[in-house]
């Protein structure tokens, strides 16, 4: 939703509620994590009542646990957190599992895959950014393919059915190539907050479904 219109907000949720999409991504930036600042507690909990589907809410905020029993009051389902924003990631995945919602744990592009090792089996998600967080409508990274492929060997390797999200750059033109490296769990918002919004969110669901068949 970083993408949506937020004069008319209403009406881009309802677009959602009425499209094949699974969830509302909201981005939650604080200006220190990253260098800008989104929206906070009253417009996710504003959302919550609009919306019909899950929110995936993706804090890109320092230390996390301070806000934790907000977001999930605030209606959150999906609670993502930034390794490198945590001071102590375990205890901040258990803190959420304990809320009773689900727990992603995610990385910048530069951060390599293997601090995520210890985690695999302590998530319902993987969050792979794919583009430097803190701004929408930035460029896909390439190299993010073969990190989305490595990551997938990695949970197929210890039988994790793990899911791999990604974030950042991803258009019709290089979903299919995500898909195949192992990402089933895409975000997209300047892709689809653009032109012709039904029309976009119908092709990229077109495209998911051809690769699920």
């Amino acid at each position: 939703l970083l993408s949506a219109d937020f004069l008319h907000l209403s009406k881009d949720i309802e677009m959602v509620n009425q499209s094949e999409a699974d969830w509302f991504h909201l981005d939650i930036m604080d200006g220190v994590f990253v260098p800008n600042i989104s929206y906070g507690l009253p417009v996710v909990a504003q959302i919550k009542k609009a919306a019909q589907k899950p929110l995936d809410v993706h804090l890109m905020i320092e230390d996390p646990d301070r806000y934790i029993d907000e977001f999930v009051k605030s209606g959150a389902d999906i609670i993502t957190v930034h390794y490198e924003a945590c001071k102590d990631v375990e205890k901040t995945i258990q803190m959420i599992r304990e809320k009773g919602v689900k727990v992603g744990v995610t990385i910048k592009p530069k951060t390599p895959l293997s601090v995520l090792e210890p985690l695999l089996d302590k998530v319902d998600m993987i969050l792979l950014m794919t583009v430097e967080p803190g701004f929408g409508g930035q460029a896909y990274i390439p190299e993010s393919t073969d990190k989305i492929r490595a990551l997938r060997k990695m949970l197929n390797d210890r039988g994790l059915t793990t899911d791999i999200e990604v974030d950042g750059g991803i258009k019709k033109d290089n979903l299919e190539m995500v898909l195949d490296a192992g990402a089933n769990v895409i975000v997209a918002g300047s892709a689809i907050f653009k032109d012709d919004i039904e029309k976009n969110t119908r092709d990229f669901m077109e495209i998911l479904k051809k690769r699920q068949a």
